[in-house]
């Protein structure tokens, strides 16, 4: 559990306000049910994943395997958001959004670290890496996902649920700031650590890394649609490590511009 001393006294727990903020998520599809990915990371990872059911999942990497729940949600035309957790390592889970179309792959590894491990460190670490699905007579199309800096000086709007409003500021490459206009946590806020990728021609991967709370989260971002995808990794109030999903619509509400040599990082 976080250390209380860096915990303000109303601070909400992970559990608190992730209640409900499902409510506007997009459903989750059988679709990839009979279907198998080989999926080559560009760390050299090669990760085999076999979807047996709309729930179960065998996977396969460097001799190592299991047979786990994941749950895949389309997210855009031909793009699936797909997340594993892991019953030998209940403190990690992976996301992988995957273009079945353009072959490319966008993987993001979570870990919830124990307290002591990193001190003054958000708790929940995430690793992202690119890669595709392999298929040696087709190359793949469309962009590499990568780090992007589009969405710096952006202020957006996400309606999670009708008690479940939140603004996000886009500061720099590797921090946003947030508060909470309709919830449990009207009147909180804060800056924390994120990371943003570009996957396609508005589609966006962004996760970010809270302070005060162990707690971190995965988007997908379709800006044509202007609806949000993913869910959060955290430490409930009783010290439960779960991973909850959520969703919601976006509303794009001003953007910030920088004169030359006064951008952010």
């Amino acid at each position: 559990m976080e250390a209380e001393a860096n915990r303000p006294a109303d601070w909400k727990h992970f559990d608190d306000f992730a209640a409900g903020i499902a409510t506007n998520r997009l459903p989750a599809t059988d679709a990839l049910t009979g279907q198998s990915f080989s999926i080559a990371l560009a760390n050299g990872r090669g990760v085999r994943l076999s979807f047996t059911s709309a729930n179960n999942v065998e996977w396969n990497e460097r001799g190592e395997a299991g047979s786990d729940w994941y749950e895949a949600i389309r997210v855009a035309s031909d793009v699936f958001f797909v997340n594993l957790t892991f019953s030998s390592r209940p403190t990690e889970d992976e996301a992988f959004v995957v273009n079945v179309k353009t072959r490319r792959v966008l993987s993001v590894r979570e870990r919830v670290r124990d307290a002591a491990e990193a001190p003054g460190e958000p708790r929940v670490t995430q690793v992202y890496m690119s890669g595709v699905l392999e298929d040696g007579a087709v190359s793949p199309g469309s962009l590499e996902p990568a780090p992007t800096r589009d969405l710096i000086g952006l202020t957006s709007h996400y309606e999670y649920s009708p008690q479940h409003v939140y603004e996000h500021v886009y500061l720099s490459s590797q921090r946003y700031a947030w508060q909470n206009l309709v919830g449990v946590q009207r009147g909180h806020g804060d800056v924390d650590l994120a990371t943003t990728y570009k996957f396609g021609e508005n589609q966006y991967v962004f996760g970010f890394r809270e302070f005060i709370i162990p707690v971190a989260s995965i988007f997908f971002y379709n800006f044509d649609d202007m609806r949000s995808t993913g869910k959060f990794l955290g430490v409930t109030s009783k010290g439960a490590i779960e991973n909850k999903p959520a969703g919601a619509f976006i509303r794009m509400k001003s953007r910030t511009t920088y004169e030359s040599g006064r951008e952010p990082v």
